[in-house]
């Protein structure tokens, strides 16, 4: 499956933001490039129409053809189990990259959906892998961010086996609110485009657990829940709950790996 655009909106025309002007370049494969290696990149990437609330960006068994970019909005992967049960990998902002799933066997193996409106750049992969061989920094910044996936999949397997439902939730918090605050963002009030579903699903555990420790966390003062939009009250009391920050929920994330 590829991302289908209208004609008259596909390609560069359908945006007028190029990497020189993005807020989350910083956060993207343009980090550390030349102004010279930076034209070169944006004249590669199409710039598509918002996609819309559910849309599909590639699934399971699609050929590998692009890496996509999130210039706004929230994204999340996901597995189908043999009986078609859904297991959420990971929730994706803007600054993200995704796509690296399908780099073995040029196929993809998982799922990426929209949560909300979103935009993206897509990067077609073959021109992308010609550029890399010439641009060392954009080679180092690919294997930066293929080496945090791994990291951030041993990081999921220790978290799931080794920490509390309350320490898990809280992590979860914690660390989006940083992922915020890396993006410009408020680290103490932001929105969840998530459902209670989804991330009791990411952390294996039910909906009602996600909705009693919510619950829990606004009666001791800790968070204001309201809706969707999360208020976080006393920052240190969150962090030590989950674990002093150390115990901080990989997102494929890689606002930490481009230092």
């Amino acid at each position: 499956m590829k991302i289908v655009s209208d004609s008259k909106t596909s390609g560069r025309t359908a945006c007028t933001i190029h990497c020189q002007n993005c807020s989350i370049s910083q956060l993207c494969l343009p980090f550390t490039l030349s102004e010279h290696e930076l034209t070169q990149l944006d004249n590669i990437i199409e710039r598509k129409k918002p996609i819309q609330k559910s849309q599909i960006i590639f699934q399971s068994g699609d050929e590998l053809r692009s890496i996509y970019a999130i210039r706004s909005g929230t994204l999340k992967s996901y597995t189908l189990s043999e009986n078609g049960e859904e297991q959420i990998t990971a929730f994706h902002l803007p600054g993200d990259l995704i796509g690296f799933d399908a780099i073995m066997n040029m196929k993809h193996v998982g799922f990426a959906q929209a949560l909300e409106t979103a935009m993206i750049c897509e990067i077609p992969f073959d021109i992308l892998d010609d550029l890399a061989g010439k641009m060392p920094k954009i080679r180092h910044q690919i294997m930066r961010l293929m080496s945090n996936e791994i990291k951030s999949d041993q990081e999921m397997i220790l978290l799931l086996s080794k920490m509390s439902a309350e320490e898990k939730l809280a992590a979860f918090l914690y660390n989006l609110s940083q992922r915020f605050a890396a993006r410009g963002f408020s680290a103490r009030e932001f929105r969840l485009t998530m459902t209670r579903g989804d991330i009791g699903n990411y952390l294996g555990l039910t909906i009602e657990t996600i909705s009693r420790l919510l619950g829990r966390f606004q009666k001791s003062g800790m968070i204001t829940v309201q809706g969707k939009y999360i208020t976080i009250n006393k920052m240190d009391e969150l962090i030590e709950m989950a674990g002093g920050g150390k115990n901080q929920i990989p997102f494929k994330d890689i606002s930490n790996c481009c230092g």
